[in-house]
């Protein structure tokens, strides 16, 4: 069951994305021990996702700059839904096919 964090990631990423592809995994539990997650508790369970996106969007875009755009994106996640990192996997489709060969 998606949490509303996990959610909020799927919406706005689809909507602004418009992916072919998009993979969203809660890696949370692997850092609940880390020092910042034990200070709050271990967190509210969706503090660390992997994001793996293939979409036109990044087109003609440095890696430094589609990541810009996700962590802006998902800026009130970040502010104030516990969301503490991403490890974000960004491709256009032209990129995900040479990395499958």
């Amino acid at each position: 069951m998606q949490g509303p964090v996990h959610s909020a990631i799927e919406e706005k990423l689809n909507e602004q994305l418009k992916p072919q592809s998009l993979e969203i995994r809660n890696d949370s539990s692997l850092h609940a021990h880390h020092h910042a997650m034990v200070i709050q508790g271990g967190g509210n369970g969706e503090t660390h996702f992997a994001v793996t996106a293939i979409s036109d969007h990044f087109k003609g875009m440095l890696q430094i700059q589609r990541h810009r755009f996700v962590n802006r994106l998902l800026n009130h996640e970040f502010e104030h839904n516990g969301l503490h990192a991403l490890s974000l996997r960004l491709y256009t489709p032209e990129e995900a096919e040479r990395i499958k060969k």
